[in-house]
């Protein structure tokens, strides 16, 4: 009973408050295994490990390609003949049964007049919550939000009441590294007996002009009785807490109905993701002139349109998605979310000209679309990767039938009020799309969206176009996505009623950062003994293309809509084209960043023409090729300028211009002729009418002398959460890169905070994340530093043996 005892004081609430959350995040016992019996209450967990929520059990390895092997076909990839799969699920031992137990206490507990919610971000999964040794809820989708009302399981005094979890991850339930156990927050809720559920405000903005837009606010209110009248007063506040609108109303709720309140906001600041404005209605809900509750809906004010051969409007404003898709797990942290980790993705994707995200293919945490909402991504939210028919053999197929509407339900009020979402995906690449009636289960999820949300619509990632466009299927939903085929857009384009086409998923290039190789040609399914891809940018696989393909599909035809990539950051798990006989690779290297959140050269290639307000000129390889002396190494310039000139050790390649000669002469400059000598390697950049108007100089490095630390922040907050990310750097005496390096290096961190994780985005490397020392990958690596609860300063020491140590000290405040 130890560690029952010690946390009865940490989960306590104020029931004087009419509504008080209260986030379940220390104080937590776990262990892996089965134990029943420890959902009881008196169960003694004393010698369970002590964790914090969020928290994932498998991402502290050890890696073992034994972990999950998956003799499997992977149809989507057009294999025909099952073969043995290794990392499929990063090698990580996430498969089998975890339990986390904690307590809590609400203060003068009055079951008549209080009411007590648990509400889940995510729990992987097939989870069980037991509240006092009773069974609350089952909810067996890993990824969705759920809640439940426990009121009825407390113990009469609201005190002391133990809350129990149980969690199972079955072998051969995900193709991806799904992580494992409590891995997003846990809150608890208590509120008046009259109160507005979890999720229950709908918010919309019928009409949306520079002189005013219409704002409507739907609040469902629970355990009013029929009839009765309620008082709503609400408040509209912009981001400087200014009230922009108000009103005071009076209803009576019948049948369930929601309170419907209707608004004018003057000359709104609309959401776009140039401009991310955000507002906020507040609402006071009485009840005989008593205040029963207080509940805030954060919304942005924002019109979409798509229209049949033109495209997406975005308050009247033409544009293509310039989108990624990402898996939910963060590198070396696994699944455990973690605020800081999410906005340091966003930053790097924003600085590439990024504006959208598809969470591919499950339902996000909820601080990745709150983030979103601030920082100005556009979002497609989808929650499936299985409908009724098997990709894997435990997959979310056994719970369809009976859990996919309930699924849906939550997803869709969970985030229908964010206006970073403009569209819904319904499934990726479903086997089902294939079926001859197959169109009836796209229907089905389709109509629950429009039910529950008619401001958007509903796409599918498609990859079976010959089925898709025969049998309905892609005919049916409001916006055909297909994933990948772009050679087949124009004719779905033609094909299908919507006169419209949207690159759900694409390119699927390959490559591993700073790995280069020889000779350099556009290859699909490209292996080598060392299990690496090439940073070339010219390798994918077998169902893909290259990037420049989509670019030009985006830029020639109105209709297309644009793109989501596959994928923004590479993460643990589908090491194609090394998941046959590929051991060691366990982590994917289709990223235009990699596991250590290190942008590959692919990065440069994309800002180059995402992002229009500041310049790119990026050259690649790096230029250390000992042993190469005389042979061939091409170099190739990604530049938003439309001509460059290379100079090798003052010797002119000559100019190249970007041309239509080839569609990757039309987006990058390629000297494929270059002969390698040590020295350096000089580009300069001209503008339309021909004026220099930048260079970029790759110097051949010496021997490696020194580490490097460059922080991403100097100051992090002292909350115990907050990550600062440090790129370590193998340098020589003049400071440049050694590309060549990949020593072991130590980590040391003591003051106001400690070493949280390192990644070296090296595929095949089988360090562990969690202890500190890592593997230089080709001269760097990526270390993270987590703040403590106090201020002060955090310093962290680098040292690896033949180099001059480094540190660096950040402030923690």
């Amino acid at each position: 009973m130890f560690g029952f005892v010690m946390i009865i004081l940490c989960h306590f609430l104020n029931a004087q408050d009419v509504r008080h959350t209260v986030l379940l995040d220390k104080d937590w016992k776990f262990t892996k295994g089965d134990f029943p019996e420890a959902s009881a209450a008196g169960f003694d967990d004393h010698a369970w490990e002590s964790v914090s929520v969020p928290h994932d059990w498998a991402i502290y390895g050890p890696f073992d390609e034994m972990n999950d092997l998956q003799e499997v076909a992977i149809t989507q990839n057009m294999e025909q003949k099952a073969s043995l799969k290794t990392g499929r699920t990063g090698g990580l031992p996430y498969v089998g049964v975890g339990w986390y137990r904690t307590s809590f206490s609400v203060s003068d507990f009055k079951p008549d007049q209080r009411r007590v919610s648990l509400l889940f971000d995510g729990a992987m999964s097939e989870a069980r919550v037991y509240v006092n040794g009773q069974e609350a809820i089952f909810w067996p989708n890993g990824y969705n939000s759920f809640h439940v009302d426990v009121t009825d399981f407390l113990n009469a005094d609201g005190q002391n009441n133990t809350l129990a979890v149980r969690l199972e991850n079955r072998e051969q339930s995900s193709r991806w590294y799904p992580g494992a156990g409590l891995y997003r927050n846990v809150h608890l809720i208590v509120s008046n007996a009259i109160h507005v559920p979890v999720w229950g405000t709908y918010l919309t903005t019928p009409f949306v002009s520079d002189d005013y837009a219409s704002v409507q606010l739907e609040t469902t209110l629970a355990n009013v009785p029929e009839g009765a009248d309620v008082r709503v007063e609400t408040v509209i506040l912009d981001e400087s807490k200014q009230v922009v609108a108000s009103k005071i109303n009076v209803q009576k709720i019948n049948h369930g109905q929601p309170f419907v309140q209707n608004f004018i906001v003057d000359h709104p600041a609309l959401w776009s993701p140039e401009s991310p404005v955000l507002y906020q209605a507040e609402s006071k809900v009485y009840f005989q002139d008593q205040l029963v509750d207080e509940y805030t809906t954060r919304f942005g004010i924002r019109d979409i349109k798509y229209i049949a051969d033109k495209g997406f409007f975005l308050n009247g404003q033409h544009r293509k998605f310039q989108g990624v898709c990402n898996h939910h797990d963060l590198g070396p942290l696994g699944a455990a979310v973690n605020t800081a980790t999410l906005r340091r993705q966003l930053v790097l994707l924003k600085d590439m000209g990024c504006d959208a995200i598809r969470t591919a293919h499950n339902m996000p945490a909820p601080e990745l679309v709150e983030l979103c909402d601030e920082m100005g991504f556009m979002m497609m939210i989808e929650p499936f990767d299985e409908w009724d028919r098997a990709k894997c053999k435990n997959g979310y197929h056994r719970f369809f039938d009976e859990w996919a509407e309930k699924d849906m339900v939550n997803m869709l009020r969970n985030y229908r009020n964010n206006p970073c979402v403009v569209m819904w995906s319904i499934g990726n690449e479903v086997p089902t799309q294939c079926s001859p009636d197959g169109y009836q289960v796209a229907k089905f999820l389709q109509d629950i969206c429009h039910r529950e949300d008619p401001t958007r619509p509903v796409t599918c990632g498609m990859d079976q176009v010959s089925c898709v466009l025969k049998n309905g299927f892609a005919a049916m939903l409001d916006i055909p996505g297909f994933n990948y085929r772009v050679h087949r857009y124009q004719e779905a384009y033609e094909k299908l009623p919507q006169n419209l086409v949207l690159g759900s998923e694409t390119s699927s290039t390959v490559s591993s950062r700073g790995v280069y190789k020889f000779p350099v040609e556009k290859k699909a399914n490209a292996t080598y003994d060392d299990h690496q891809s090439s940073s070339y940018d010219f390798e994918y696989c077998s169902w893909s293309n290259l990037p420049d393909e989509d670019f030009a599909m985006a830029d020639d035809q109105e209709w297309s809509m644009g793109q989501f990539v596959w994928t923004g950051f590479d993460y643990l798990g589908e090491p194609s084209p090394y998941d046959t006989n590929g051991w060691p690779n366990h982590s994917s290297m289709f990223g235009i960043i990699d596991l250590a959140s290190i942008p590959k050269d692919r990065f440069y290639l994309y800002r180059s023409i995402w992002n229009t307000n500041e310049e790119t000129l990026h050259v690649l390889p790096h230029w250390n090729w000992e042993g190469k002396e005389g042979d061939t190494v091409p170099v190739f310039v990604y530049t938003n300028h439309p001509s460059a000139e290379l100079f090798v050790n003052g010797k002119s390649y000559g100019k190249q211009h970007k041309n239509n000669s080839t569609v990757q002469n039309r987006y990058r400059l390629m000297w494929m002729d270059v002969i390698y000598e040590p020295g350096e390697v000089k580009v300069v950049a001209f503008d339309a009418k021909g004026n220099a108007v930048a260079d970029k100089i790759v110097k051949t490095a010496g021997k490696p002398y020194q580490l490097e630390l460059v922080a991403d922040r100097t100051e992090i907050s002292a909350d115990g959460k907050d990550l600062a990310y440090i790129t370590v750097r193998v340098v020589d005496k003049d400071g440049i890169l050694c590309p060549n390096d990949q020593r072991l290096i130590h980590f040391f961190a003591d003051g106001a905070g400690k070493y949280k994780a390192s990644a070296n985005g090296d595929p095949t490397c089988l360090d562990l994340f969690h202890l500190p020392q890592m593997h230089a990958f080709n001269g760097q690596l990526t270390v993270i530093a987590q703040a403590s609860e106090s201020k002060g300063i955090l310093k962290l020491e680098a040292k690896a043996k033949g180099l001059k140590a480094a540190s660096l000290e950040i402030d923690v405040k």
